[in-house]
């Protein structure tokens, strides 16, 4: 590896809560990158794209998914959840919170991990962990492979919420598996977090209208290290790992409670004021300091200090400041150097914070862009920001809003977009895009 690469690793873990290896910091492991923020500091894809410019391939997946593929070594990794029009019975699920249990789907799905390889896009191989009938419905622009795979080299976990959480091989076999029961989701929109895993365990939350509680597993074996539980409605948003003063966090949104677990003992460190209703933004963090927010039915933003913050968290100097406008409903926030970027709602309105002192540098709309679900990532110094109608606008990372280009594509984009080394891949409803010079 070049010497100027591992300089740059080098300088960014301090700063990065996912970052445990020099090739986690080059790959795209996780739905949001090497360093859990929506950067990839090392990549250098295209600014300009179109169906006749920079596709170095384009294939066609099966199924519905609207998870982030990942990237390790040549290997592209995808979930989904493909109907099989098998007339299955569903799991029986009870009812929750005093409503009657949700109509399941007309047909069973069989639900998949697929791996394609980057240099040609060919499918290298795929494997259905389980086929079943899912015992609840979906939102009307959800997907039953919804949460994205993680891995970190040795093995690829692939969450599918009710249907399990799998641990794979990087040649598709499966090495273990965890049932942890049925989620009734508050109207039956359906589940989409994934898990987080850091160095040898994976966290996952299960927070819906039953009885919640966070779990964490060993990573090699699947055996459950600790459980909490938890009192919130359906969350979606995925769990955060940050390394603190020699002690990793697990930091985990909800309405009712912002929170921040031990990860090796379960203990809650420290926990604040909720959030919003149906909370699916996932926190993130740098240089001491963890960004939580969502945007549903109201607007909440706050910036934790973890030097300070220990118990009950109710104001300065733990909370270092909070917003409260503007603040994303599906996208995640995005964190370059020392901007903080969120979309407001889901729409294509960009807003910068500096997130040292929580102060606005701009909030502007950006016209290509009439509705957003996938979260903007960044590199190279610029931010991509892709919409639901195939539109893509490229920025200039910096104080000012600076539009560098807008791109379109024949497809519609809800998957958030991964970048490694040269390249983009973007994860349409229908197509799995690579976009390189190259």
């Amino acid at each position: 590896m070049p010497r100027r690469v591992l300089a740059a690793l080098v300088l960014l873990a301090g700063s990065a809560p996912a970052l445990v290896s020099a090739n986690e910091g080059r790959y795209w492991p996780q739905w949001r990158g090497p360093l859990g923020t929506g950067e990839a500091p090392l990549a250098r894809p295209p600014v300009e794209w179109s169906e006749t410019k920079n596709v170095r391939w384009k294939i066609e997946v099966p199924g519905v998914g609207k998870s982030t593929p990942v990237i390790w070594d040549d290997l592209v990794i995808l979930t989904s959840a493909v109907p099989s029009g098998k007339a299955m019975a569903a799991p029986a699920a009870p009812a929750a919170g005093g409503r009657p249990a949700q109509v399941s789907p007309d047909s069973a799905f069989e639900f998949v991990v697929l791996a394609y390889g980057r240099k040609d896009g060919q499918l290298r191989w795929t494997r259905t962990v389980k086929e079943e009938k899912p015992h609840e419905g979906i939102h009307k622009d959800g997907s039953f492979a919804a949460g994205s795979a993680i891995t970190d080299g040795k093995r690829i976990y692939a969450f599918f919420g009710s249907r399990g959480l799998y641990a794979l091989d990087m040649k598709g076999v499966v090495l273990w598996q965890k049932e942890l029961g049925l989620m009734q989701t508050r109207n039956a929109f359906g589940e989409g977090a994934t898990p987080a895993l850091h160095r040898d365990t994976v966290v996952v939350p299960w927070d819906h209208e039953g009885a919640d509680f966070i779990v964490a597993l060993d990573a090699g074996s699947g055996k459950e290290k600790w459980r909490k539980q938890r009192d919130e409605p359906t969350t979606w948003a995925t769990p955060h790992v940050v390394e603190h003063d020699g002690r990793a966090q697990v930091v985990v949104g909800g309405t009712n409670k912002l929170v921040s677990y031990d990860l090796q003992t379960g203990d809650p460190v420290w926990q604040a004021a909720g959030l919003t209703m149906n909370v699916i933004p996932s926190p993130v963090s740098s240089k001491g300091v963890v960004y939580a927010m969502s945007g549903f039915r109201g607007h909440a933003l706050r910036a934790i200090r973890l030097a300070d913050a220990k118990g009950e968290v109710t104001g300065p100097p733990a909370l270092a400041w909070s917003y409260d406008k503007d603040t994303p409903y599906v996208p995640s926030p995005l964190l370059v150097g020392d901007g903080l970027y969120f979309l407001k709602s889901n729409s294509g309105i960009l807003t910068q914070l500096d997130a040292t002192s929580g102060a606005a540098r701009f909030s502007e709309r950006l016209e290509a862009l009439p509705n957003v679900y996938a979260s903007p990532v960044a590199a190279d110094g610029r931010i991509y920001v892709v919409g639901r109608e195939g539109s893509a606008v490229v920025l200039a990372a910096g104080p000012q809003l600076k539009v560098l280009a807008t791109n379109r594509l024949d497809d519609a984009f809800d998957a958030s977009p991964a970048m490694v080394d040269g390249e983009l891949y973007l994860r349409g409803a229908r197509h799995l895009y690579r976009i390189s010079a190259d």
